[in-house]
């Protein structure tokens, strides 16, 4: 399974011209779209200087691989393939009922 993770959102928030915050967002996938085995879901996050996350400065400094390594992708390659493997290789089958069935008399 080719799984693609791709940074679709990086909102800062800065204060005294220098990101003190992020949101992130990322949107992971596995095949493509259209396989029968294709899932796709979106993980976010909040990155903040003051909790140690990484050192303030001006968004203009920040480069897409920084912004990458402040979400926790570890924790949600975990998540994905859990979710990839109850939804696609053992998705619950639940039972189907007959409508049409008559009491035995």
């Amino acid at each position: 399974m080719a799984v693609t993770k791709t940074l679709t959102k990086a909102i800062p928030f800065e204060k005294n011209s220098k990101v003190e915050e992020w949101q992130l967002e990322m949107t992971y996938e596995n095949d493509s779209e259209g396989d029968a085995t294709y899932y796709t879901s979106t993980f976010s996050a909040r990155a903040v200087a003051a909790d140690s996350d990484f050192t303030a400065k001006a968004k203009a400094d920040w480069t897409k691989s920084q912004l990458e390594a402040l979400c926790p992708t570890s924790e949600w390659d975990v998540v994905f393939a859990s979710q990839v493997d109850s939804v696609i290789t053992n998705p619950v089958v639940n039972p189907v009922p007959d409508t049409a069935y008559s009491i035995p008399s």
